[in-house]
């Protein structure tokens, strides 16, 4: 069975950190390239950022660059999201997305909340 698991949401401050991981099962992890993706309140669905399958390449957003990093450790099937210097902007359930390299399976988490507020 598939799963991914997002965790690590929750509130934060602005100007403050926080550490999303998905914990992946279920399928092979490093044949897939992994993102991050996020839905604020009212809007649609926003790419933030992307890892190929052996982490060799990343690609963010231009609203997070230079304040999110994101990471894998295939060892442990997870992907990570670093997000500092966060905004109330920021403020979204964000999901993570597994894409297989070859052909067009994919698979999404269930989410979870990141709230910037002071």
């Amino acid at each position: 069975q598939v799963q991914l698991v997002e965790s690590g949401g929750g509130l934060a401050q602005p100007g403050g950190s926080l550490r999303l991981s998905c914990a992946a099962s279920g399928f092979t992890f490093s044949s897939y390239a992994m993102s991050w993706a996020r839905q604020a309140p009212g809007k649609g669905l926003e790419w933030v950022s992307g890892i190929y399958s052996d982490g060799s390449d990343t690609y963010y957003a231009d609203s997070v660059k230079g304040r999110f990093t994101i990471s894998r450790d295939n060892a442990k099937n997870t992907v990570y999201l670093q997000m500092n210097s966060l905004k109330p902007e920021d403020t979204a359930v964000y999901y993570c997305k597994a894409r297989a390299v070859v052909g067009v399976t994919a698979y999404w988490g269930q989410g979870t909340q990141v709230t910037v507020s002071s």
